[in-house]
């Protein structure tokens, strides 16, 4: 895998190729603003771009700006949010734009690097990723919206590990439940949800995307 690093901090940009590095990804090109790596990627390309949210000047929302402009003047580029903050809104804004080959990952969360690798390979698949702590602390709400309302508990858990990009094999994993059983789930809760037939990889992103924009309204 070849990557981009778009962070103002110099500090957390070096310590993050490093430990890519270390893992066998190779870090192409690293810089401290997206016009930086944008202006690059149409000569040497890399496999995903990897940019914190919020970015010089303004700190605001630039790296979501950034990630829908790669994502459709270069669709074959994954890319992967980094942010200090559990803000569930970004993750809706940013799926809302762009589904496929985007994630937003907590930059506490780096560290585990086998993690943060799996993430990189899964966008530059064309999935979409969340961070496991995000879905953790939507899944603990005792709120839901009355779109999600209908939903079993076991739905939900099914439906939170979708978000977190996993497979049907792994969510049986996790669950402890046959592929037989998972693609049930699954199926029940595209139903619920009013989902149109479509491919499975988009029905998927569009539920998961449903979730988060119900839980970010009440942010």
């Amino acid at each position: 895998m070849r990557v981009a690093i778009v962070d103002d901090s110099s500090l957390f940009r070096n310590g993050l190729a490093a430990l890519l590095t270390e893992a066998g990804v190779e870090v192409a090109a690293e810089g401290a603003t997206a016009d930086e790596i944008i202006g690059r990627l149409a000569l040497d390309p890399p496999d995903a771009v990897i940019l914190d949210v919020r970015l010089p000047p303004t700190y605001t929302q630039e790296g979501i700006a950034a990630a829908e402009r790669i994502r459709r003047d270069h669709p074959g580029i994954g890319v992967l949010l980094l942010s200090t903050y559990a803000v569930t809104a970004y993750a809706a804004q940013l799926l809302d734009r762009d589904s496929r080959g985007v994630g937003y990952l907590l930059k506490d969360n780096v560290s585990d690097v086998p993690a943060l690798c799996e993430a990189i390979g899964r966008v530059i698949q064309g999935d979409a990723v969340i961070d496991r702590q995000i879905v953790a602390r939507l899944m603990a709400r005792e709120r839901w919206s009355a779109e999600l309302a209908p939903l079993s508990e076991r739905e939900r858990a099914v439906l939170g590990l979708m978000a977190e990009g996993r497979s049907n094999a792994a969510i049986g994993q996790r669950l402890h439940l046959s592929p037989r059983t998972v693609e049930g789930h699954i199926a029940r809760l595209f139903q619920k949800l009013g989902l149109p037939d479509a491919p499975d990889d988009n029905r998927r992103v569009l539920a998961v995307l449903r979730w988060l924009r119900g839980e970010a309204a009440g942010e």
